[in-house]
């Protein structure tokens, strides 16, 4: 194999090497950023339902208490888990991609109850409790997700109004919800968690779309350095060298010997032309004498 192929084959191969690399940097960095994207995302929504959640409770709620009969309660308006699930349906309407819940592991209303994952996310921050949030890709039904949980505590004895006896919660509440779930909470469990679920796998294709497009370009910038490189070998190098192996093997034979050398290049090729040129100026000396 000749130098030049030699060559071209050394710089082709680590060419492929760098390509590969950046095709697998860039999808990694891709695929990072648009995790990092969606728990951005995650997190307004959760910001914003825990703030629907705080205003019902603060101000809509005690409002409301003054204007209706004591021990009455209407979901809608006196819940905080029920306005942020109902503000989010709202919000799923023009962006049907994201999923919110509110699961709990006893729950009043049965579509809020917690699956297997969600359990374990609960009992992880019961175990837990200095843990504000947790996140990850999870699949559900064959679809990767992209969640971001935070946990749901009693906090303070009014929710106990609510979820402790079921004797002592209101009468509306009762008859809507029955009491069979949803009671006996006790203050600072942790009964649930707000979960964001987000799809990936619009993200994870554009990302190996844009690691794929990153490697066309190198593999075309590679290829187009590659075929520079075979002129560029061939012209200054192989054909140099060739030639004045064909001059030596000339003098070796006693042929050509008038015919001086004419590469004056500056480089090695040229140091070695000189040197050949040397040689058969000494060679016509010598017969000479």
């Amino acid at each position: 194999m000749g130098i030049r192929m030699k060559s071209i084959l050394i710089m082709g191969i680590l060419g492929l090497l760098a390509i590969t690399a950046i095709g697998a940097i860039s999808y990694q960095l891709s695929v990072d950023n648009a995790l990092k994207e969606a728990k951005s995302k995650s997190k307004i929504i959760l910001n914003y339902a825990m703030a629907t959640k705080k205003y019902m409770k603060t101000v809509q709620r005690p409002l409301v208490k003054e204007l209706i009969e004591e021990d009455r309660f209407y979901p809608e308006l006196m819940s905080g888990f029920v306005t942020a699930r109902g503000t989010f349906e709202l919000f799923k309407q023009s962006s049907p991609d994201y999923t919110f819940k509110q699961a709990t592991l006893d729950p009043l209303n049965p579509s809020n109850r917690a699956d297997g994952e969600e359990a374990e996310f609960i009992d992880y921050f019961a175990k837990n409790p200095t843990v504000k949030s947790s996140e990850g890709i999870i699949t559900k039904n064959g679809t990767d997700l992209f969640y971001f949980a935070q946990p749901i505590k009693v906090s303070n004895s009014n929710c106990l109004n609510c979820h402790g006896d079921p004797y002592d919660a209101p009468k509306d509440q009762v008859e809507i919800y029955g009491t069979e779930t949803g009671y006996n909470w006790n203050l600072n469990d942790t009964v649930a968690a707000f979960v964001v679920y987000i799809p990936t796998a619009e993200a994870i294709a554009a990302a190996k779309k844009l690691s794929l497009t990153l490697m066309a370009i190198g593999a075309g910038g590679i290829f187009l350095v590659l075929l520079i490189l075979w002129f560029f070998l061939n012209r200054s190098i192989v054909v140099p060298i060739v030639e004045l192996a064909q001059r030596t093997e000339d003098f070796s034979l006693g042929e050509n010997l008038n015919a001086p050398i004419t590469n004056k290049s500056k480089d090695e090729i040229g140091t070695l032309a000189h040197a050949i040129e040397r040689l058969r100026i000494s060679l016509v000396k010598l017969l000479q004498e």
